[in-house]
């Protein structure tokens, strides 16, 4: 295993920050188990304000665990780990308030199947923030136009395809105005040809400077968009840097688990 401290993640354009700048979210020696099975066994990550990471690794390596913890869908048992300002062991946490600020979208679009797109979009707005009808349809125009799906304002989810739908369940996160948006494995149920909208989407919201984690195996992407590229395993960060780091692995489990697919 890599035992090297795990470097602050940086932005590709950006000089490495001081030591006194805060990072959106900090994990210390974080661990998690379920039962007597220890999924994560202490992890120390930080990713700072406009960054792209990407957690990588193998089914049960504890990439989604870690992900989940960090909007307090699972709560784990030791360590640290604080998000946007928040201290997500504290006894007090309001996870209302985390979740705001703190969008996830998951593998399943979950949208109401008898709303239509705007309704889907503008419902926790509306629900959770007070917003008016009128902010709320101009809202919906903003962030269906970010993931390319202006003219979809009106259908409903049936009538979209699997890419179509992702997009939407990616909108509706946007529509909360996130400071963090996470995406747990968005793609693996898509074709090829609709995983590559999804991808560019993402693309998109990485160029306006969004700041995201995403648990992802698709490799080329990782490398090309991602800020940093964390590859987890055995429940441990094993190997973390730049995207270029999957060209030339400094571990055989990370040569192991690449092999041919870059």
């Amino acid at each position: 295993m890599n035992e090297a401290a795990i470097p602050r993640i940086q932005s590709k354009d950006s000089p490495a920050m001081s030591g006194s700048s805060q990072p959106m979210v900090r994990f210390h020696n974080l661990r998690k188990s379920y039962g007597a099975v220890e999924v994560l066994k202490g992890i120390d990550l930080e990713v700072s304000s406009g960054q792209v990471v990407a957690l990588i690794g193998r089914s049960g390596s504890g990439k989604s665990t870690a992900l989940r913890c960090v909007n307090g869908l699972e709560r784990f048992q030791a360590g640290e780990l604080h998000v946007c300002g928040y201290d997500l062991s504290a006894k007090d946490l309001n996870l209302r308030n985390l979740r705001q600020d703190v969008g996830i979208v998951f593998q399943s679009y979950n949208l109401f199947p008898h709303l239509t797109v705007e309704q889907n979009v503008t419902l926790a707005p509306r629900k959770v923030k007070g917003v008016g009808h009128t902010e709320a349809r101009e809202l919906a125009k903003e962030v269906l136009a970010q993931v390319g799906l202006s003219d979809k304002v009106d259908a409903y989810p049936e009538q979209l395809s699997g890419g179509q739908q992702q997009r939407v369940a990616i909108a509706r996160s946007l529509a909360m105005k996130p400071k963090l948006m996470l995406f747990d494995e968005v793609t693996s149920a898509l074709d090829p040809e609709l995983t590559g909208e999804v991808l560019r989407t993402i693309e998109r919201l990485a160029a306006d400077g969004m700041t995201m984690m995403l648990v992802t195996h698709e490799m080329a992407f990782a490398r090309s968009v991602a800020d940093q590229v964390v590859f987890m395993h055995q429940g441990r960060v094993w190997e973390a840097g730049p995207g270029d780091m999957l060209l030339d692995p400094q571990t055989v489990e990370l040569r192991q688990f690449v092999g041919s697919g870059l």
